[in-house]
């Protein structure tokens, strides 16, 4: 018996990144902060789109945690630091930083940043991990960001925020986790059991009725999404 999961994760924020790009007004010039493998270029085709990144991981890292084994940053057009992005003030009428900031050591400091180069009237769209395992190690420095993070961190910087919501709650973060089992017990103890494989399959499928309809994202999720305007 195996069980093929969706990883609702990525299905929720693609799908709500894709609906606040699409939204935007054709021409609006945009940056893509973090951009890695401009995965949102072709979305944002109707834009004038400018990615930025720091250029540094080459997809395996230091081999610890999570990596992609494969990283192709060779078709950015602003290689820097996130926290000292080579443009004048006002350059932006939206910024784009999507899974980034758990990978800064200064996270404040590039949504500080942000507020320089985007317009007054002008949108900034994030997202992050809530509660994040190691990945693209060793450029992993923050496990998570909760509301209160932003609500404290971007009205410090000017921004309003317009749309602040949970990405999955407790449960469907537990299903998640779950899926990962059989991976963990084989990087790290280099076993493998059919028996916790079920168990972790059927236990999943009790939980997916509780993903929906309750608060328990205030305790748990896989993080927010957030779209703020520049005072």
């Amino acid at each position: 018996m195996s069980i093929k999961r969706e990883n609702r994760n990525e299905i929720n924020r693609s799908e709500w990144l894709k609906a606040q790009l699409l939204a935007l007004p054709a021409g609006t010039s945009i940056l893509d902060a973090g951009a890695g493998e401009l995965r949102w270029k072709d979305t944002c085709s109707h834009l004038q789109y400018v990615s930025q990144d720091f250029c540094q991981y080459d997809g395996t890292g230091n081999s610890k945690g999570l990596n992609g084994g494969n990283w192709d940053t060779s078709k950015i057009d602003i290689v820097s630091d996130i926290i000292d992005i080579p443009v004048k003030d006002c350059s932006f009428d939206a910024i784009l930083c999507t899974e980034v900031l758990e990978h800064l050591p200064s996270p404040e400091l590039a949504i500080q940043e942000f507020a320089r180069i985007v317009r007054p009237g002008g949108v900034l769209i994030l997202t992050a991990p809530f509660c994040s395992l190691t990945h693209m190690a060793p450029y992993h420095f923050c496990t998570g960001f909760s509301c209160y993070w932003y609500e404290t961190i971007l009205k410090k910087y000017g921004f309003k925020i317009d749309c602040l919501e949970s990405n999955g709650n407790y449960f469907s973060y537990m299903i998640q986790e779950l899926s990962r089992i059989s991976f963990v017990m084989k990087k790290y103890l280099n076993k493998k059991s059919i028996m916790i494989r079920l168990q972790s399959e059927l236990l999943s499928m009790a939980l997916k009725k509780y993903t929906q309809g309750n608060v328990s994202d205030e305790l748990l999720c896989f993080g927010y999404h957030v779209k703020a305007t520049k005072i």
